[in-house]
């Protein structure tokens, strides 16, 4: 964030709240925007703003609540933020959850596809003529390596048919996510809103509340003691690639990309499988059927 100045600039990060949400909106509040922090964790949300008003001496950074597993919600949260009348410069899709059990959101939808994709593409599309206000508005939207595990199922999204697997539907989110890059930009990046997915990497966080002890240790994400391994970041440096895709000039006007290490991820290879993008990630006929179908979704 060397050098970067948002004095004047509104900036949106989903659940912030958790670790790395809140470290996002603490850089670009650090950078002077006015940032708000969502999240359903109201109190926790408020917390994370005072904290961030305290460490960064900026004091145009607030809560407000949302319900990313209710579209009616969303929908209510954007029409509130719109009613403010103000430009949106940054959005930062970010709140996620992982490998919860089986269930489904107020409107029907698996959860993990209807908090991780669908409300934040609602949420979106709700906030465009806040983002068409802005001169050059930036929307990101966090994805995962975790997008390997699995491909779109067009057929049985919201596991009704098939047996349900919470890495498959959280592997199935990720890439819907980013997915969202690519028909972002190309059906609305002539307004001048660019849209980026990303990779920001692993840590310890509260997105591992749905996970034991043991399934931690069966993945390989702690050791026989506790302790995480070394490839493991701190949230600041989590929130890293967020930051770089809502601010460097070398991404202005640049949408539809994959994103990871502050750069532009490399396709996946078995030789480092831990990164990159594959190419279901990256189909733009999927991310077309899959805009078209978030629209029906949306519609009920």
């Amino acid at each position: 964030m060397h050098g970067i100045d948002l004095n004047g600039r509104t900036a949106l990060v989903t659940g912030a709240a958790g670790e790395i949400g809140r470290e996002t909106a603490r850089a670009l509040a650090g950078a002077g925007a006015r940032v708000v922090l969502a999240d359903i964790d109201l109190p926790k949300a408020a917390a994370a703003a005072a904290d961030i008003v305290a460490t960064t001496g900026n004091r145009a950074v607030r809560a407000a609540y949302l319900d990313l597993a209710s579209l009616g919600a969303v929908r209510r949260f954007a029409a509130t933020f719109l009613a403010e009348g103000g430009a949106l410069d940054i959005l930062v899709n970010n709140a996620a959850v992982m490998a919860c059990p089986l269930r489904y959101s107020a409107d029907g939808y698996e959860m993990q596809f209807a908090v991780n994709y669908l409300g934040h593409w609602l949420l979106a599309c709700e906030l465009l003529p806040a983002m068409e206000r802005s001169a050059a508005a930036r929307f990101v939207q966090v994805s995962s390596i975790a997008h390997r595990r699995a491909d779109i199922d067009f057929d049985d999204i919201d596991f009704r048919r098939r047996p349900y697997d919470r890495w498959v539907a959280y592997g199935q989110s990720k890439t819907a996510c980013a997915l969202l890059a690519i028909a972002w930009t190309a059906r609305l990046g002539a307004r001048g809103i660019t849209c980026n997915a990303l990779n920001p990497g692993g840590s310890m966080t509260g997105l591992h509340r749905h996970l034991s002890q043991e399934d931690m240790r069966a993945l390989g994400w702690l050791d026989a003691d506790g302790r995480a391994p070394a490839r493991w970041r701190t949230p600041s440096q989590c929130a890293a690639t967020s930051v770089w895709a809502a601010t460097a000039p070398e991404l202005a006007g640049i949408g539809g990309l994959y994103l990871e290490e502050c750069q532009e991820a490399l396709p996946w290879s078995a030789v480092q499988p831990m990164a990159g993008v594959l190419p279901h990630a990256r189909s733009v006929p999927n991310a077309h059927r899959l805009w078209d179908l978030s629209e029906a979704m949306a519609r009920g």
